[in-house]
């Protein structure tokens, strides 16, 4: 499907929370597309790769932001730095300044403050981006450092070059495999795509993060459907989490059973779509209908 013109029409997958299925969901609805770019915009906690077996084209450096460091031969030991940061990142020891990198929240007020200028202030390398071929297509994804921020900015790099290869090569459909939760990732990773399929589990949890993520995607005004996963755990919570999205007008797109062979054969970096069983024809149906309702929504049909 393409969004009117000539822009790709961009699907994210979500959830309220970690470990609900979207990246298994992800990397099926992807294999049955057939002709889509994947961005992996999960970058705190990447592992559609872990399915899809990336072969890396592409390596890039992502460096954003900055940290101080104190030049010691230059430093007058006036302690004003140390008076200024509000992160205790300015250590004072055995006579000598410096700063703890991992404190370091890059604000510059030391660098700005400092009457000897002995305070540098480089970019921080917090990543790296990866463009791949998969047996699903090309995908995109990244892996943010151990501790590093700006998860956001990497996403929305992350979403633009995936963005650039659909146009370049005339692919009508981008499959975002998103993060958990509602906070800046997610929000880079949703707003200005078309439309948004929440993943939920049957657990009261689940039914208070699905309500969120769904508010969320109200905020920005991009319709969502509902995908209820494992839902025969509780069927109590199910029944819920169905009158609630019939109540909010949220679409849903299908219930997939708890299911054993879908861990199996991710062990086997395969997708459960890869074999046929019950669920993937459940899953087939899903992408049938989330196709149709893509259409609804603005996009032309050309998968």
């Amino acid at each position: 499907m393409r969004n009117g013109g000539n822009e790709p029409f961009e699907i994210v997958i979500v959830s309220g929370k970690g470990g609900t299925g979207k990246t298994s969901i992800t990397a099926a609805f992807a294999l049955l597309a057939k002709h889509s770019i994947i961005a992996d915009c999960d970058v705190d906690a990447a592992n559609l790769h872990l399915i899809l077996e990336p072969k890396v084209q592409e390596k890039h450096e992502f460096w954003s932001g900055h940290y101080a460091t104190i030049r010691n031969y230059d430093c007058n030991k006036c302690g004003i730095c140390l008076e200024y940061c509000r992160f205790d990142a300015v250590k004072h020891e055995k006579d000598e300044l410096f700063i703890d990198e991992t404190s370091c929240e890059g604000c510059g007020v030391c660098v700005y403050f400092c009457p000897e200028e002995a305070i540098d202030f480089p970019q921080r390398l917090c990543g790296e981006w990866m463009v791949s071929e998969t047996r699903a297509g090309i995908m995109v994804h990244a892996q943010l450092g151990i501790a590093a921020e700006n998860s956001g900015k990497l996403v929305a790099t992350v979403r633009n070059k995936a963005k650039e290869i659909a146009l370049n090569k005339s692919i009508p459909l981008i499959l975002i495999d998103g993060p958990p939760g509602i906070g800046c990732p997610v929000i880079s990773s949703i707003t200005g795509t078309k439309l948004v399929v929440v993943v939920v589990e049957p657990t009261l949890s689940g039914l208070h993060d699905m309500e969120r993520i769904l508010a969320l995607a109200r905020h920005f005004k991009i319709p969502s459907v509902l995908c209820i996963n494992k839902w025969d755990l509780n069927p109590d919570i199910t029944q819920k989490i169905e009158a609630k999205a019939e109540e909010l007008n949220v679409p849903l797109i299908g219930k997939i059973p708890y299911d054993p062979n879908i861990t199996s054969l991710q062990i086997q970096k395969k997708s459960i779509v890869e074999e046929e069983s019950q669920t993937k024809d459940i899953i087939a149906e899903m992408w049938n209908t989330l196709t149709k309702l893509g259409e609804q929504y603005g996009g032309d049909s050309r998968n």
